[in-house]
Protein backbone atom coordinates (compact mmCIF):
# COMPACT_ATOMS: atom_id res chain seq x y z
CA UNK A 1 0.00 0.00 0.00
CA UNK A 2 1.89 3.50 -0.91
CA UNK A 3 1.37 6.65 1.31
CA UNK A 4 2.55 10.12 0.75
CA UNK A 5 6.33 9.80 1.38
CA UNK A 6 7.00 13.50 0.87
CA UNK A 7 4.78 16.97 0.68
CA UNK A 8 5.80 18.97 -2.59
CA UNK A 9 6.93 21.62 -0.42
CA UNK A 10 6.99 25.47 -1.39
CA UNK A 11 10.25 27.20 -1.91
CA UNK A 12 11.99 28.07 1.45
CA UNK A 13 12.64 32.13 1.85
CA UNK A 14 14.39 32.38 5.22
CA UNK A 15 16.30 30.30 7.27
CA UNK A 16 16.00 30.72 11.32
CA UNK A 17 18.03 28.58 13.93
CA UNK A 18 17.05 27.53 17.44
CA UNK A 19 18.30 24.97 19.83
CA UNK A 20 14.85 23.14 19.85
CA UNK A 21 11.80 22.88 17.92
CA UNK A 22 8.64 22.05 20.00
CA UNK A 23 5.34 21.77 17.48
CA UNK A 24 1.92 22.07 19.20
CA UNK A 25 0.74 24.12 21.82
CA UNK A 26 -1.25 21.84 24.02
CA UNK A 27 -0.09 20.19 27.68
CA UNK A 28 2.78 18.19 26.44
CA UNK A 29 3.97 21.09 24.17
CA UNK A 30 4.12 23.46 26.51
CA UNK A 31 5.57 21.96 28.98
CA UNK A 32 8.31 20.95 27.11
CA UNK A 33 9.02 24.78 26.14
CA UNK A 34 8.78 25.66 29.36
CA UNK A 35 11.05 23.57 30.52
CA UNK A 36 13.24 23.99 28.26
CA UNK A 37 13.71 27.45 28.52
CA UNK A 38 13.96 26.79 32.22
CA UNK A 39 17.00 24.73 31.59
CA UNK A 40 18.22 27.47 29.35
CA UNK A 41 17.68 26.09 25.59
CA UNK A 42 16.33 28.46 23.10
CA UNK A 43 13.12 27.08 21.75
CA UNK A 44 10.78 28.16 19.38
CA UNK A 45 6.89 26.80 19.53
CA UNK A 46 4.86 26.12 16.29
CA UNK A 47 1.32 26.03 16.32
CA UNK A 48 -1.52 25.56 13.77
CA UNK A 49 -4.07 27.35 15.07
CA UNK A 50 -4.00 30.19 18.09
CA UNK A 51 -1.77 29.69 20.75
CA UNK A 52 -3.05 26.94 23.32
CA UNK A 53 -5.87 26.04 20.74
CA UNK A 54 -5.12 21.99 21.30
CA UNK A 55 -7.29 19.77 22.62
CA UNK A 56 -6.30 20.05 26.02
CA UNK A 57 -7.88 22.87 26.20
CA UNK A 58 -11.22 21.05 25.43
CA UNK A 59 -10.11 18.74 28.60
CA UNK A 60 -12.96 18.19 31.29
CA UNK A 61 -11.90 15.15 33.31
CA UNK A 62 -9.18 15.92 35.21
CA UNK A 63 -5.50 14.49 35.42
CA UNK A 64 -5.13 10.94 37.31
CA UNK A 65 -2.54 10.96 40.41
CA UNK A 66 -2.07 8.74 42.86
CA UNK A 67 -2.30 11.36 45.93
CA UNK A 68 -5.25 9.83 48.24
CA UNK A 69 -4.88 8.24 51.72
CA UNK A 70 -6.54 5.35 50.41
CA UNK A 71 -4.67 5.07 47.86
CA UNK A 72 -1.19 3.27 46.21
CA UNK A 73 0.56 3.79 43.18
CA UNK A 74 0.35 -0.36 42.71
CA UNK A 75 -3.76 0.15 42.44
CA UNK A 76 -3.23 2.87 39.71
CA UNK A 77 -0.56 0.75 37.60
CA UNK A 78 -3.08 -2.49 37.74
CA UNK A 79 -5.94 0.19 36.89
CA UNK A 80 -3.83 1.19 33.76
CA UNK A 81 -2.70 -2.00 32.35
CA UNK A 82 -6.43 -3.82 32.88
CA UNK A 83 -7.84 -1.11 31.10
CA UNK A 84 -4.99 -1.18 28.63
CA UNK A 85 -5.83 -4.88 27.62
CA UNK A 86 -3.10 -6.45 27.57
CA UNK A 87 -0.81 -4.06 25.37
CA UNK A 88 0.71 -1.86 28.03
CA UNK A 89 4.10 -1.44 28.81
CA UNK A 90 4.67 -1.79 31.84
CA UNK A 91 7.57 -0.04 32.18
CA UNK A 92 6.41 2.63 31.15
CA UNK A 93 3.20 2.76 33.27
CA UNK A 94 5.25 2.57 36.47
CA UNK A 95 7.29 5.61 35.13
CA UNK A 96 4.08 7.57 34.59
CA UNK A 97 2.44 6.13 37.81
CA UNK A 98 5.73 7.19 39.83
CA UNK A 99 6.10 10.59 38.26
CA UNK A 100 2.59 11.86 38.50
CA UNK A 101 2.34 13.51 41.19
CA UNK A 102 5.54 15.62 40.92
CA UNK A 103 4.31 16.71 37.43
CA UNK A 104 0.59 17.82 39.39
CA UNK A 105 2.96 20.09 42.38
CA UNK A 106 4.45 21.66 39.57
CA UNK A 107 1.37 22.43 38.04
CA UNK A 108 0.83 23.89 41.46
CA UNK A 109 4.13 25.67 41.63
CA UNK A 110 3.29 27.23 38.25
CA UNK A 111 -0.05 28.75 39.32
CA UNK A 112 -2.85 25.81 38.56
CA UNK A 113 -6.11 26.99 40.50
CA UNK A 114 -6.68 23.16 40.93
CA UNK A 115 -9.96 22.49 42.99
CA UNK A 116 -9.31 22.08 46.96
CA UNK A 117 -11.12 20.05 49.57
CA UNK A 118 -11.59 21.73 52.94
CA UNK A 119 -7.94 20.79 53.95
CA UNK A 120 -7.17 22.53 50.89
CA UNK A 121 -5.65 19.79 49.29
CA UNK A 122 -7.13 18.59 45.57
CA UNK A 123 -10.15 17.36 45.60
CA UNK A 124 -10.16 13.84 44.36
CA UNK A 125 -12.89 12.22 42.14
CA UNK A 126 -13.44 8.67 40.24
CA UNK A 127 -13.60 7.80 36.80
CA UNK A 128 -14.47 4.61 34.10
CA UNK A 129 -12.07 2.33 35.37
CA UNK A 130 -10.07 3.60 38.36
CA UNK A 131 -10.46 1.74 41.86
CA UNK A 132 -9.99 4.79 44.17
CA UNK A 133 -10.48 8.43 43.88
CA UNK A 134 -7.41 10.17 42.24
CA UNK A 135 -8.61 12.61 39.17
CA UNK A 136 -7.61 15.68 40.01
CA UNK A 137 -9.57 18.81 38.58
CA UNK A 138 -9.55 22.43 37.88
CA UNK A 139 -12.78 24.85 37.68
CA UNK A 140 -15.33 21.89 37.74
CA UNK A 141 -15.31 20.46 34.39
CA UNK A 142 -12.49 23.03 32.89
CA UNK A 143 -9.48 21.01 33.52
CA UNK A 144 -7.81 21.15 30.45
CA UNK A 145 -8.55 24.86 29.87
CA UNK A 146 -6.90 25.65 33.40
CA UNK A 147 -3.45 23.47 32.57
CA UNK A 148 -3.24 25.40 28.98
CA UNK A 149 -3.83 28.82 30.68
CA UNK A 150 -1.40 28.04 33.80
CA UNK A 151 1.59 26.93 30.97
CA UNK A 152 0.82 29.35 28.83
CA UNK A 153 1.00 31.87 31.09
CA UNK A 154 4.42 30.76 32.13
CA UNK A 155 5.87 30.47 28.67
CA UNK A 156 4.89 34.00 28.08
CA UNK A 157 6.69 34.79 31.03
CA UNK A 158 9.72 33.26 29.56
CA UNK A 159 9.77 34.96 26.50
CA UNK A 160 9.62 31.61 24.54
CA UNK A 161 9.08 32.23 21.01
CA UNK A 162 5.94 31.22 19.87
CA UNK A 163 4.68 31.38 15.85
CA UNK A 164 0.98 30.88 15.65
CA UNK A 165 -0.90 29.86 12.73
CA UNK A 166 2.20 28.14 11.68
CA UNK A 167 2.19 24.81 9.96
CA UNK A 168 4.85 22.30 10.49
CA UNK A 169 4.90 20.52 6.46
CA UNK A 170 8.03 17.89 6.34
CA UNK A 171 11.10 17.13 8.36
CA UNK A 172 14.56 18.39 7.00
CA UNK A 173 17.13 15.58 7.60
CA UNK A 174 20.86 15.37 6.71
CA UNK A 175 22.88 12.85 4.52
CA UNK A 176 22.78 10.66 7.92
CA UNK A 177 19.03 10.77 8.16
CA UNK A 178 18.92 12.85 11.15
CA UNK A 179 16.04 15.69 11.59
CA UNK A 180 17.56 19.10 11.45
CA UNK A 181 14.42 21.27 11.58
CA UNK A 182 11.37 21.75 10.08
CA UNK A 183 9.96 23.30 6.67
CA UNK A 184 7.69 25.72 8.24
CA UNK A 185 4.77 28.40 6.58
CA UNK A 186 2.46 30.60 7.98
CA UNK A 187 -1.51 30.08 7.07
CA UNK A 188 -3.38 32.67 5.89
CA UNK A 189 -7.38 33.34 6.15
CA UNK A 190 -7.89 31.42 2.98
CA UNK A 191 -5.74 28.04 3.88
CA UNK A 192 -2.97 29.01 1.62
CA UNK A 193 0.34 28.52 3.03
CA UNK A 194 2.86 32.04 2.47
CA UNK A 195 6.22 32.83 3.75
CA UNK A 196 7.37 29.53 3.80
CA UNK A 197 10.86 28.95 5.32
CA UNK A 198 13.52 26.56 7.25
CA UNK A 199 13.92 26.27 10.77
CA UNK A 200 16.98 24.62 11.97
CA UNK A 201 17.12 23.67 15.21
CA UNK A 202 19.14 20.57 16.97
CA UNK A 203 15.65 18.49 18.17
CA UNK A 204 12.14 18.71 16.63
CA UNK A 205 9.67 17.69 19.45
CA UNK A 206 6.42 16.57 18.19
CA UNK A 207 3.25 17.65 20.71
CA UNK A 208 0.84 17.64 17.83
CA UNK A 209 -2.22 15.29 19.28
CA UNK A 210 -3.88 12.50 17.77
CA UNK A 211 -5.83 11.63 14.77
CA UNK A 212 -9.42 12.08 15.96
CA UNK A 213 -10.66 14.33 13.12
CA UNK A 214 -10.23 10.89 10.62
CA UNK A 215 -13.76 10.22 11.68
CA UNK A 216 -16.53 12.11 10.64
CA UNK A 217 -17.59 12.61 14.51
CA UNK A 218 -15.51 13.12 17.10
CA UNK A 219 -14.96 14.99 20.31
CA UNK A 220 -11.55 16.51 19.26
CA UNK A 221 -10.90 19.93 17.84
CA UNK A 222 -10.97 20.73 14.34
CA UNK A 223 -6.73 20.26 13.94
CA UNK A 224 -5.87 16.99 15.52
CA UNK A 225 -5.74 15.44 11.38
CA UNK A 226 -3.19 13.01 12.76
CA UNK A 227 -0.14 15.73 10.98
CA UNK A 228 2.63 15.20 13.34
CA UNK A 229 1.71 11.30 12.77
CA UNK A 230 2.13 12.01 9.23
CA UNK A 231 5.25 13.64 9.34
CA UNK A 232 7.17 11.78 11.69
CA UNK A 233 6.32 8.71 9.49
CA UNK A 234 8.03 10.78 6.19
CA UNK A 235 10.65 11.45 8.54
CA UNK A 236 11.54 7.21 8.72
CA UNK A 237 9.89 6.95 12.30
CA UNK A 238 7.89 3.69 12.96
CA UNK A 239 4.13 4.31 14.34
CA UNK A 240 2.27 2.01 16.32
CA UNK A 241 -1.07 0.78 17.82
CA UNK A 242 -2.79 3.25 15.11
CA UNK A 243 -5.90 0.76 15.52
CA UNK A 244 -6.40 1.94 18.61
CA UNK A 245 -8.63 5.01 18.93
CA UNK A 246 -10.52 5.65 21.69
CA UNK A 247 -14.41 6.29 21.27
CA UNK A 248 -15.82 8.04 24.42
CA UNK A 249 -19.25 6.55 25.12
CA UNK A 250 -20.74 9.61 26.07
CA UNK A 251 -20.73 12.26 23.37
CA UNK A 252 -23.90 14.94 23.16
CA UNK A 253 -25.92 13.56 20.47
CA UNK A 254 -27.40 16.67 18.10
CA UNK A 255 -29.26 14.82 15.83
CA UNK A 256 -28.71 12.59 12.54
CA UNK A 257 -25.41 12.81 10.56
CA UNK A 258 -23.97 15.42 12.97
CA UNK A 259 -20.27 15.93 11.62
CA UNK A 260 -16.98 17.73 13.27
CA UNK A 261 -16.39 18.47 16.95
CA UNK A 262 -18.90 17.45 19.06
CA UNK A 263 -19.24 18.09 22.70
CA UNK A 264 -18.09 15.65 25.04
CA UNK A 265 -19.95 14.70 28.44
CA UNK A 266 -17.49 14.18 31.06
CA UNK A 267 -17.24 10.81 33.01
CA UNK A 268 -16.94 12.41 35.64
CA UNK A 269 -20.16 12.94 35.40
CA UNK A 270 -20.99 8.86 36.01
CA UNK A 271 -18.45 9.36 38.28
CA UNK A 272 -20.23 11.35 40.33
CA UNK A 273 -23.25 8.92 40.05
CA UNK A 274 -25.23 9.49 36.67
CA UNK A 275 -26.19 6.33 34.68
CA UNK A 276 -27.01 5.49 31.12
CA UNK A 277 -30.39 4.27 30.37
CA UNK A 278 -32.25 3.33 27.18
CA UNK A 279 -35.11 5.02 25.80
CA UNK A 280 -37.90 3.19 28.32
CA UNK A 281 -35.34 4.14 31.25
CA UNK A 282 -33.78 1.01 31.11
CA UNK A 283 -30.20 0.85 32.69
CA UNK A 284 -27.87 -0.37 30.08
CA UNK A 285 -24.51 -1.35 31.82
CA UNK A 286 -24.99 -3.81 34.36
CA UNK A 287 -24.39 -7.40 33.90
CA UNK A 288 -22.12 -5.66 30.73
CA UNK A 289 -18.97 -5.49 33.25
CA UNK A 290 -18.85 -5.74 37.08
CA UNK A 291 -18.40 -1.88 37.36
CA UNK A 292 -21.45 -1.01 35.52
CA UNK A 293 -21.43 2.51 34.26
CA UNK A 294 -17.85 2.96 35.11
CA UNK A 295 -16.07 0.06 33.46
CA UNK A 296 -13.25 0.75 31.31
CA UNK A 297 -14.20 3.92 28.07
CA UNK A 298 -13.76 0.53 25.21
CA UNK A 299 -16.14 -1.36 27.14
CA UNK A 300 -19.14 1.21 28.08
CA UNK A 301 -18.57 2.13 24.24
CA UNK A 302 -18.84 -1.11 22.80
CA UNK A 303 -22.00 -1.78 24.89
CA UNK A 304 -23.34 0.59 23.74
CA UNK A 305 -22.71 0.08 19.74
CA UNK A 306 -23.59 -3.17 20.31
CA UNK A 307 -27.12 -1.87 22.00
CA UNK A 308 -27.82 0.72 19.03
CA UNK A 309 -27.60 -1.72 16.27
CA UNK A 310 -29.78 -4.08 17.66
CA UNK A 311 -32.64 -1.92 18.57
CA UNK A 312 -31.95 0.64 15.45
CA UNK A 313 -31.32 3.57 17.92
CA UNK A 314 -28.98 5.95 16.77
CA UNK A 315 -28.30 6.92 20.78
CA UNK A 316 -29.04 6.52 24.55
CA UNK A 317 -29.21 8.63 27.36
CA UNK A 318 -27.09 9.59 30.52
CA UNK A 319 -29.37 10.08 33.49
CA UNK A 320 -27.73 12.97 36.15
CA UNK A 321 -31.31 13.98 37.51
CA UNK A 322 -30.84 12.30 41.05
CA UNK A 323 -27.45 14.25 41.70
CA UNK A 324 -29.20 17.18 41.73
CA UNK A 325 -29.14 20.01 40.24
CA UNK A 326 -27.17 22.58 42.83
CA UNK A 327 -24.13 19.93 42.83
CA UNK A 328 -24.61 19.72 38.76
CA UNK A 329 -24.28 23.36 38.28
CA UNK A 330 -21.04 23.71 40.82
CA UNK A 331 -19.68 20.44 39.80
CA UNK A 332 -20.17 20.57 36.20
CA UNK A 333 -20.72 24.61 35.16
CA UNK A 334 -19.45 23.71 31.39
CA UNK A 335 -21.10 20.31 30.34
CA UNK A 336 -24.71 22.38 31.41
CA UNK A 337 -23.79 25.15 29.51
CA UNK A 338 -23.43 22.75 26.76
CA UNK A 339 -26.18 20.93 27.31
CA UNK A 340 -28.36 23.92 27.63
CA UNK A 341 -27.14 25.12 24.33
CA UNK A 342 -28.19 21.88 22.58
CA UNK A 343 -32.17 22.28 24.11
CA UNK A 344 -31.37 19.89 27.24
CA UNK A 345 -31.48 20.74 30.80
CA UNK A 346 -29.32 18.12 32.06
CA UNK A 347 -30.79 18.85 35.75
CA UNK A 348 -34.04 17.69 34.72
CA UNK A 349 -34.04 15.60 31.77
CA UNK A 350 -32.22 12.82 30.32
CA UNK A 351 -29.21 13.54 27.77
CA UNK A 352 -28.82 11.95 24.54
CA UNK A 353 -25.55 10.57 24.17
CA UNK A 354 -23.41 8.30 21.56
CA UNK A 355 -19.96 6.90 21.55
CA UNK A 356 -17.51 8.95 19.33
CA UNK A 357 -13.94 9.14 18.32
CA UNK A 358 -11.84 10.65 21.43
CA UNK A 359 -8.78 9.58 21.95
CA UNK A 360 -5.63 8.11 19.64
CA UNK A 361 -4.13 5.52 21.28
CA UNK A 362 -1.63 4.47 19.04
CA UNK A 363 0.94 7.19 16.73
CA UNK A 364 4.27 7.90 17.00
CA UNK A 365 6.36 5.50 18.66
CA UNK A 366 9.01 6.86 21.19
CA UNK A 367 9.65 6.04 25.00
CA UNK A 368 8.83 8.09 27.93
CA UNK A 369 11.79 10.60 26.91
CA UNK A 370 10.51 10.99 23.42
CA UNK A 371 12.78 9.68 21.78
CA UNK A 372 11.46 8.16 18.43
CA UNK A 373 13.44 5.72 16.02
CA UNK A 374 14.91 8.84 13.81
CA UNK A 375 18.15 10.49 15.43
CA UNK A 376 17.09 14.54 16.34
CA UNK A 377 13.42 13.57 16.67
CA UNK A 378 10.95 13.86 19.60
CA UNK A 379 7.22 12.89 20.07
CA UNK A 380 5.23 13.66 23.11
CA UNK A 381 1.80 13.27 24.14
CA UNK A 382 -1.22 12.07 21.78
CA UNK A 383 0.88 12.02 19.39
CA UNK A 384 3.29 9.55 20.72
CA UNK A 385 2.86 5.88 21.29
CA UNK A 386 4.62 4.99 24.82
CA UNK A 387 2.88 2.30 25.67
CA UNK A 388 1.27 3.73 28.54
CA UNK A 389 -2.32 3.71 26.66
CA UNK A 390 -1.71 -0.11 25.32
CA UNK A 391 -5.27 -0.84 23.72
CA UNK A 392 -7.51 1.75 25.99
CA UNK A 393 -6.75 4.75 27.76
CA UNK A 394 -7.20 4.67 31.38
CA UNK A 395 -9.51 7.54 31.87
CA UNK A 396 -7.31 10.89 32.50
CA UNK A 397 -4.51 9.30 32.15
CA UNK A 398 -3.59 11.56 28.87
CA UNK A 399 -2.55 15.09 30.30
CA UNK A 400 -0.96 13.28 33.23
CA UNK A 401 1.20 11.35 30.70
CA UNK A 402 2.08 14.28 28.30
CA UNK A 403 3.20 16.06 31.39
CA UNK A 404 5.43 13.51 32.34
CA UNK A 405 6.80 12.82 28.87
CA UNK A 406 7.36 16.52 28.60
CA UNK A 407 9.14 16.81 31.67
CA UNK A 408 11.69 13.96 30.62
CA UNK A 409 11.79 14.63 27.21
CA UNK A 410 13.07 18.26 28.35
CA UNK A 411 15.23 17.11 31.27
CA UNK A 412 16.82 14.88 27.95
CA UNK A 413 17.53 17.55 25.50
CA UNK A 414 18.67 19.68 28.37
CA UNK A 415 21.36 17.58 29.16
CA UNK A 416 22.78 16.65 25.82
CA UNK A 417 21.34 18.29 22.42
CA UNK A 418 24.19 17.17 19.28
CA UNK A 419 23.94 19.22 16.59
CA UNK A 420 23.33 17.44 13.00
CA UNK A 421 24.59 18.35 9.67
CA UNK A 422 23.03 20.07 6.85
CA UNK A 423 19.79 19.56 5.57
CA UNK A 424 19.79 17.28 2.44
CA UNK A 425 18.12 19.11 -0.67
CA UNK A 426 15.23 17.63 -1.65
CA UNK A 427 12.63 17.83 -5.00
CA UNK A 428 9.28 16.24 -5.93
CA UNK A 429 6.58 15.24 -3.45
CA UNK A 430 3.26 14.37 -3.46
CA UNK A 431 -0.07 15.61 -1.62
CA UNK A 432 -3.95 14.26 -1.68
CA UNK A 433 -6.58 16.56 -2.94
CA UNK A 434 -8.78 18.46 -0.23
CA UNK A 435 -11.99 17.05 -2.39
CA UNK A 436 -10.98 13.73 -0.90
CA UNK A 437 -11.20 14.38 3.03
CA UNK A 438 -14.86 13.79 3.34
CA UNK A 439 -14.87 10.56 1.30
CA UNK A 440 -11.90 9.75 3.46
CA UNK A 441 -14.18 10.41 6.94
CA UNK A 442 -16.70 9.05 5.97
CA UNK A 443 -15.68 5.62 4.58
CA UNK A 444 -13.29 5.46 8.15
CA UNK A 445 -17.07 6.10 10.49
CA UNK A 446 -18.66 3.66 8.52
CA UNK A 447 -16.35 0.81 8.31
CA UNK A 448 -13.87 0.86 11.14
CA UNK A 449 -16.20 2.42 14.15
CA UNK A 450 -16.17 1.23 17.64
CA UNK A 451 -17.74 -2.39 15.98
CA UNK A 452 -15.45 -3.55 12.64
CA UNK A 453 -15.23 -6.37 10.35
CA UNK A 454 -12.61 -7.88 8.03
CA UNK A 455 -15.09 -7.13 5.07
CA UNK A 456 -15.67 -3.46 5.95
CA UNK A 457 -12.12 -3.32 6.36
CA UNK A 458 -11.48 -4.13 3.22
CA UNK A 459 -13.49 -1.81 2.12
CA UNK A 460 -12.10 0.91 3.50
CA UNK A 461 -8.89 -0.20 2.36
CA UNK A 462 -10.57 0.00 -1.30
CA UNK A 463 -12.04 3.28 -0.81
CA UNK A 464 -8.29 4.88 0.27
CA UNK A 465 -6.40 3.58 -2.80
CA UNK A 466 -9.08 5.39 -5.07
CA UNK A 467 -8.58 9.09 -3.87
CA UNK A 468 -7.41 11.87 -6.32
CA UNK A 469 -3.61 13.05 -5.94
CA UNK A 470 -3.36 17.02 -5.72
CA UNK A 471 -3.09 17.86 -9.37
CA UNK A 472 0.21 19.04 -10.77
CA UNK A 473 1.33 22.52 -10.60
CA UNK A 474 -1.52 23.55 -7.98
CA UNK A 475 -0.44 24.63 -4.58
CA UNK A 476 0.37 22.81 -1.40
CA UNK A 477 -2.40 24.82 0.56
CA UNK A 478 -2.89 23.63 4.64
CA UNK A 479 -6.76 21.10 3.23
CA UNK A 480 -4.41 19.70 1.02
CA UNK A 481 -1.57 19.13 4.36
CA UNK A 482 -4.39 18.23 6.84
CA UNK A 483 -6.45 15.70 4.13
CA UNK A 484 -2.90 13.81 3.44
CA UNK A 485 -2.29 13.90 7.04
CA UNK A 486 -6.01 11.66 7.46
CA UNK A 487 -5.30 9.68 4.63
CA UNK A 488 -2.09 8.49 6.44
CA UNK A 489 -3.95 8.43 9.06
CA UNK A 490 -6.97 6.08 8.17
CA UNK A 491 -4.39 3.84 5.48
CA UNK A 492 -2.59 2.88 8.75
CA UNK A 493 -5.54 2.13 10.98
CA UNK A 494 -7.05 0.13 8.04
CA UNK A 495 -4.29 -1.64 7.56
CA UNK A 496 -3.94 -2.47 11.42
CA UNK A 497 -7.34 -3.38 12.28
CA UNK A 498 -7.49 -6.03 9.47
CA UNK A 499 -4.07 -7.34 10.25
CA UNK A 500 -5.39 -7.82 13.79
CA UNK A 501 -7.68 -10.65 13.93
CA UNK A 502 -9.31 -10.55 17.23
CA UNK A 503 -11.13 -8.20 19.43
CA UNK A 504 -8.75 -6.06 22.03
CA UNK A 505 -9.26 -2.50 24.06
CA UNK A 506 -10.60 -0.28 21.51
CA UNK A 507 -10.40 -2.68 18.33
CA UNK A 508 -13.68 -4.65 18.25
CA UNK A 509 -14.15 -7.10 15.47
CA UNK A 510 -17.68 -8.76 15.37
CA UNK A 511 -16.12 -11.06 13.08
CA UNK A 512 -13.09 -11.57 15.66
CA UNK A 513 -14.63 -11.11 18.75
CA UNK A 514 -12.38 -12.32 21.26
CA UNK A 515 -9.01 -11.86 22.52
CA UNK A 516 -6.13 -14.05 21.47
CA UNK A 517 -3.60 -14.75 23.75
CA UNK A 518 -1.10 -14.83 20.62
CA UNK A 519 -2.10 -11.17 19.75
CA UNK A 520 -0.29 -9.78 22.71
CA UNK A 521 1.50 -7.66 20.31
CA UNK A 522 1.58 -4.46 18.47
CA UNK A 523 1.65 -3.55 15.01
CA UNK A 524 4.38 -1.34 13.78
CA UNK A 525 4.12 0.33 11.04
CA UNK A 526 7.33 2.31 8.81
CA UNK A 527 7.17 3.64 5.34
CA UNK A 528 10.22 2.35 2.63
CA UNK A 529 12.06 4.99 0.18
CA UNK A 530 9.18 4.36 -2.31
CA UNK A 531 6.28 5.15 0.32
CA UNK A 532 5.45 1.58 0.27
CA UNK A 533 3.96 0.64 4.18
CA UNK A 534 5.82 -2.15 5.69
CA UNK A 535 4.74 -3.78 9.16
CA UNK A 536 5.85 -6.19 11.75
CA UNK A 537 4.63 -6.98 14.96
CA UNK A 538 6.86 -6.37 18.00
CA UNK A 539 6.04 -8.39 21.78
CA UNK A 540 4.55 -6.19 24.43
CA UNK A 541 7.32 -5.49 26.87
CA UNK A 542 6.62 -6.81 30.78
CA UNK A 543 8.31 -5.88 33.51
CA UNK A 544 9.28 -9.59 33.75
CA UNK A 545 10.82 -9.51 30.90
CA UNK A 546 12.75 -6.41 31.51
CA UNK A 547 14.09 -7.85 34.27
CA UNK A 548 14.99 -11.35 33.20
Amino acid sequence: MTLVAALPLPPAGWTRTTDVIVVGSGAAGLMTAVALADAGRAVTVVTKGAFGNGSTAWAQGGLAAVLGPDDDPELHVQDTLVAGAGLCDEVAVRTLVAEAPAAIALLQELGARLDLDVHGRPALTREGGHSRDRIVHAGGDASGAEVTRTLGDALRARGVDVLERTVALDALRDSGGRVVGLRVARIGDDGSLLDAGDLRARATVLATGGYGQVYAATSTPDGATGDGLALALRAGAEVADVEMVQFHPTVLWTGPGAAGQQALISEAVRGEGAVLVDRAGRRIMPGAHPLADLAPRDVVSATIAAHLRATGEDHVFLDATHLGADHLRRRFPGILRACRDAGVDMTRELVPVTPAAHYSCGGVVADLDGRTAVPGLFAVGEVACTGVQGANRLASNSITEGLVAARRCAALLAADLPAGGEPVARAGGDAIDPSARTTVTSATTRDAGVLRDGDGLARLARVLTTVPRLAAGRPLDLAAVETTALHTAATLLAAAAASRPESRGCHRRTDAPVSSPDWRARLVHRLDGAGRLQTRTEPVRDLDLVVA
